[in-house]
């Protein structure tokens, strides 16, 4: 009776979940766990893990700006003028003229009125989706939008419902039965996907939200700098701008940096300015980290010719991989998916990769079905043709030894 009392009160301990969880352990003594591994040196396309070199296809450094000498020299020239960090929120004293001036040439860019500068892309969407959507609110979302946009739906005091990936016709199911919510309506989805690797069809979103009068957040952090005639994003993309109520970016892709914003109506941006709770109760962007955002807007509008190589490099990968015989899934975007299957194939064909010299990205389940675990590869705008083909003759080798292809 004393042992069962003893069992009974392990299991009422906050930590006992930690004790028994072994999911990673088993991976890691199985010699494929793939998280955590430490960058010692970085140049974009290639990184040093333990001593060995590696082709980065695992990043989001899109435009591939992160080493680019002018980028560099605005991040140290912002850290000389106003040091290391803010020491506040945008709301108290962390407020720069930097911020302000990343603002507006932001809302300029995605084509909104205003926005607002945040310190990660996650706040940006826990901040617009929980203060926006309060009681008697509904905020209907797409099955594989992403983890923050979930969570931010989950923590509004309105109703979150989910509808499948891509299915239009359920979407408008689900604003017809919401239709008379007494708080409103917001329709959230990913402008490009992150597991897939393919585009939202917006024209088809868009007059349905305002047909039955709802708002749309799209979320453009893998779209902004990567798609739209000036890179802006999806909704410049599909030419309907005017017709988008809020974008969200990200800074820690195209942009080589940390932070992101939402562009919106200024009436809107200034209410979230006063009650966005990860803006107010959240260190605003270090000085260093938002120059380097205005630094990559110089460069974007000054060197298009980028995103015209990131397109064909991606265009090369995907047609190369689809050649040796793997599935892509639905990407149209520099994110290319290679379906491999179960979990456990999945990790090893990680590891072969990675001991060939080649870092790709593993999606395990929750994030993709359980029979659909793949591998995520991004291209670089600054991957060289050798990049490329290193990777696609690894694929090979490694497919055709595993019995993949």
């Amino acid at each position: 009776m004393e042992a069962l009392d003893q069992q009974v009160r392990a299991s009422m301990d906050v930590f006992d979940k930690c004790k028994r969880f072994r999911a990673a352990r088993d991976v890691m003594e199985a010699g494929v766990y793939p998280y955590f591994q430490a960058i010692e040196a970085s140049a974009d396309t290639e990184v040093t893990i333990r001593g060995e070199r590696k082709v980065m296809v695992g990043s989001n450094n899109y435009l591939g700006l992160t080493h680019h000498p002018y980028v560099l020299e605005r991040a140290k020239a912002a850290l000389d003028r106003y040091g290391t960090g803010c020491t506040g929120s945008r709301f108290l004293n962390g407020t720069l003229d930097l911020h302000e001036e990343l603002e507006t040439r932001l809302a300029a860019f995605m084509g909104h009125e205003s926005s607002l500068v945040f310190s990660t892309g996650y706040q940006t969407n826990l901040g617009a989706i929980s203060t926006l959507v309060g009681r008697g609110g509904v905020v209907i979302q797409d099955r594989l939008n992403h983890a923050s946009l979930v969570d931010g739906g989950l923590l509004s005091a309105g109703q979150m419902v989910r509808y499948p990936h891509g299915d239009v016709e359920g979407m408008r199911r689900a604003l017809e039965r919401h239709a008379e919510a007494p708080g409103g309506v917001l329709v959230v989805t990913d402008g490009v996907f992150s597991m897939e690797g393919n585009i939202v069809d917006l024209p088809s979103i868009v007059p349905i939200v305002e047909e039955y009068g709802a708002r749309l957040l799209v979320d453009d952090a893998h779209a902004v700098g990567v798609i739209g005639e000036r890179g802006g994003g999806t909704a410049q993309h599909f030419g309907l701008e005017e017709r988008v109520d809020l974008s969200m970016a990200t800074f820690s892709k195209s942009f080589a940096s940390i932070g992101g914003a939402l562009g919106g109506p200024t009436e809107v941006i200034h209410f979230l300015k006063h009650h966005a709770r990860s803006l107010i109760f959240s260190a605003s962007m270090p000085p260093s980290a938002v120059a380097t955002v205005l630094a990559c807007l110089d460069v974007m509008e000054r060197e298009p010719e980028r995103r015209v190589r990131l397109w064909e490099n991606a265009d090369y990968l995907r047609s190369g991989l689809q050649s040796l015989g793997y599935d892509t899934v639905t990407s149209e975007t520099p994110i290319i998916p290679v379906v491999i299957g179960e979990m456990m194939p999945t990790l090893g064909f990680w590891r072969g990769l990675f001991d060939v010299g080649v870092f790709t990205n593993p999606v395990l389940p929750p994030a993709v079905p359980d029979h659909s675990c793949r591998l995520r590869t991004s291209v670089m705008a600054t991957h060289t043709r050798d990049h490329l083909d290193e990777v696609l003759d690894a694929f090979g080798k490694v497919g055709r030894a595993r019995g993949i292809i």
